[in-house]
């Protein structure tokens, strides 16, 4: 650190804040916090370690600052983001690239010169009058080979503890790295605030990310999918740096199958928005690692993951007690929880929509007070409670956390699970061939239709691949590549399945009930011990009708029909084509760089369909297919 910086920080801090801060053998950060202490020039500075005193001086200072308000059950509260600050702002977030870089055109970007002078211009003198809040955080388990130290400055004591429920605390991990951690860096403001405590200049709202200086800026918002730079935004940075050291930052869940004799199997999960990520991650009879993001590394020949986070950050629309019950019981439970958009009633209770009970008649949400059929300024009906409206909690207050979530080993995975909405296509549940087959045929070839209640028109099928699309800062075709290598240098990679828990027969109707998925878990557990054989379709393997029966009555106490499993496991050979019809033709046009295999592999799927048709038909009942693994 140069004597200026040092004079500064030291004019700037109180003592004892400037005693934390160089505490810390880093004088890259300390450079850094200097500079955007000047530039955007904070009435007061707090410096923030692991201490159960500083943590709860950033707590109440949100209470203080008017961001959040007490509810009635203790530990809980309420935060509001603006009433058009609810969402990632995907049009105004953007990677800083240098000229000549091309990410392709999937991603958002602008010249890092003219985003740098442009932020910079934004953040001059904007925290003028707040408090700015440096915090310390780790993404995955500290003392690890996974850990990534980050450093966050924010103006805003919401965001601050927010984080301090979602991720570890890394003041201590940054001091025993010293000068040579190698850290990821954030810079939020919520910029100038309204009477409600929200950001007023969305019009200025940016989120801007410079992978090269591994940095986040994001300004004139609070909504957390834009705000707390340690999760989405800092998924961008790491999967920049785990492509050029070979491990992988994958947007999965990572949950523990129970399996016979209290054996424990861990599997990681990608699942778009809507399509049961998070029910699965949350199967009262299983163990939950992460329900969202994970690092997943080599270590001799076996795959191990680690959760990101030590928290959740959910979406709290339709949680109820039947559907929902280890979450419902966190929720109404004296745990450390912040609602954010969800109505407030009269008694300071919480309500949110497909919540057990009554709509409440009026209470003061996002929009302000509201009654039934309060409308916006553009004449749409304000709900009680956000469409996105989130409650943020720590994983250990979940009765099904796993013990191992801060394991800083991680955990051995054994399978990988994608799992996309599909009305027509994709059976329940199926095994691909190999790492190279499952990579392609069902993580790059995801999908997810649309529903008509919630995204707009309904059955329109989105392009995901690896439920990772919004989160990339490599080219698609990089990535593909990325995931294809890490598995292909293994001898016994995870096995890849592939789930649809939303199948329809032809009157339209789900072929599956909600609760059949933990069968599927289990049956995809027995598998990866080979302990159950399985039949080979052109597509991959998919279960045996007398293991599927014995699991339904073993698992969910009822009889499996054989009329069911027909219906269920029958392969649907136009469906099928015309999907990798429609995947060939998004990696030919839209994506540069797609590694051959892909097309190879497609083709090899299509050969196939093409002549079992020719033998069978266009749909091919399970009983035809003859052999077994």
């Amino acid at each position: 650190m140069s004597e200026k910086t040092n004079e500064f920080l030291k004019n700037r801090l109180s003592e004892e804040d400037y005693r934390k801060l160089l505490a810390i053998d880093k004088p890259e950060m300390h450079e850094f916090v200097a500079d955007y202490i000047e530039l955007c020039n904070p009435d007061g500075i707090f410096v923030a370690t692991d201490s159960p005193d500083d943590i709860r001086y950033v707590r109440e200072a949100a209470i203080r600052n008017g961001e959040e308000d007490r509810l009635t059950i203790r530990e809980h509260t309420i935060h509001f983001d603006g009433y058009y600050d609810q969402a990632r702002d995907k049009a105004r977030t953007k990677f800083l690239v240098r000229s000549g870089v091309d990410l392709g055109p999937n991603l958002n970007t602008i010249d890092k010169e003219k985003g740098e002078r442009e932020i910079r211009e934004i953040l001059k003198d904007i925290m003028s009058g707040h408090e700015l809040y440096v915090r310390f955080f780790c993404l995955g388990p500290v003392n690890s080979e996974f850990s990534i130290p980050c450093v966050q400055l924010t103006d805003s004591a919401y965001v601050a503890h927010s984080e301090d429920l979602l991720y570890r605390r890394g003041y201590e991990e940054f001091k025993h790295r010293g000068r040579s951690a190698r850290f990821f860096k954030f810079v939020h403001s919520a910029g100038e605030l309204d009477e409600r405590m929200v950001s007023k200049n969305i019009d200025k709202r940016r989120i801007y990310i410079d992978c090269e200086g591994a940095i986040v800026y994001s300004v004139n918002t609070q909504y957390g999918g834009n705000t707390i730079g340690l999760k989405k935004p800092a998924m961008r940075l790491a999967i920049h740096r785990a492509q050029k050291e070979g491990w992988l930052n994958e947007h999965m869940l990572v949950v523990a199958v129970h399996g016979p004799n209290n054996r424990k199997t861990f599997f990681t999960g990608a699942f778009p928005s809507l399509c049961g990520k998070t029910s699965t991650a949350m199967i009262p009879e299983e163990s939950i690692v992460g329900d969202d993001i994970s690092y997943i590394r080599k270590r001799g020949d076996k795959a191990y993951a680690v959760n990101v986070e030590a928290g959740i950050f959910g979406i709290i629309m339709g949680i109820n007690s039947k559907d929902d019950p280890i979450t419902w019981e966190a929720l109404h439970s004296p745990n450390e929880i912040i609602f954010s958009n969800v109505l407030v009633t009269e008694d300071k209770g919480v309500y949110w929509i497909g919540k057990d009970g009554k709509m409440p008649r009026k209470g003061i949400n996002h929009s302000g007070e509201w009654t039934p059929g309060k409308r916006d300024a553009e004449g749409n009906e304000i709900t009680p409670s956000h469409k996105n409206a989130r409650f943020t909690t720590a994983l250990k207050d979940l009765k099904n956390a796993d013990p191992r979530l801060h394991d800083p080993d991680g955990v051995e995975l054994s399978g990988v699970i994608y799992g996309g909405r599909d009305s027509d296509t994709c059976v329940p549940v199926l095994e691909a061939f190999d790492w190279t087959h499952g990579i392609i045929t069902k993580g790059a070839s995801l999908e997810s239709e649309t529903t008509a209640a919630t995204l707009g028109k309904e059955g329109v099928r989105k392009f995901n691949p690896m439920s990772n699309l919004d989160f990339l800062s490599v080219p698609i075709g990089k990535y593909i590549d990325m995931n294809l290598k890490f598995g292909s240098s293994m001898k016994k990679p995870p096995r890849i399945f592939g789930v649809n828990y939303f199948l329809k027969d032809e009157g339209g109707n789900f072929t599956n009930e909600k609760t059949d998925k933990k069968v599927w878990l289990k049956w995809m557990e027995l598998r990866v011990h080979d302990e159950v054989g399985a039949i080979k379709t052109p597509t991959g393997y998919i279960p045996r009708y007398e293991d599927l029966k014995k699991l339904f009555r073993e698992v969910l106490n009822k009889d499996y029909s054989r009329d069911d499993y027909v219906k269920q496991f029958t392969i649907r050979v136009p469906e099928n084509l015309a999907k990798i019809d429609r995947i060939k033709k998004i990696y030919e046009t839209t994506v540069a760089n797609t590694p051959p295999v892909l097309f190879e592999v497609l083709k090899g799927e299509r050969e196939r369909l093409v002549k079992a048709r020719e033998k069978y038909g266009d749909y091919i009942t399970p009983d035809r297919w003859e052999g077994e693994r």
